[in-house]
């Protein structure tokens, strides 16, 4: 196994996160980590060693924050849909 350094990490989980504007879960589950480490790592560690890259990740975590009740209303829609596209098939 590579031994990564955390510094290494918090910057490479930093860059992703701005990159694709990607969610704290988007992020755990492309480097197969914790969200609760990401979180701690672009929070806390990035704060400490790359002050202009965790501006960058804050301001898209903010944003992200703002918009997840949109996306949490649009997967229950999605949900939804798919239930009710399985029970017309079989009503017909």
């Amino acid at each position: 196994m590579i031994h990564v350094t955390e510094e290494f990490r918090c910057e490479a989980l930093g860059r992703y996160i701005v990159s694709y504007h990607a969610t704290v879960r988007d992020a755990a589950a492309k480097f197969n980590i914790s969200k609760s480490t990401v979180h701690k790592d672009v929070t806390v560690v990035l704060k400490r060693i790359n002050r202009g890259l965790f501006d960058e990740v804050s301001r898209v975590l903010q944003k992200n924050k703002m918009e997840r009740h949109l996306r949490g209303g649009e997967a229950t829609r999605k949900k939804y849909e798919k239930n009710t596209d399985h029970l017309k098939k079989y009503a017909t």
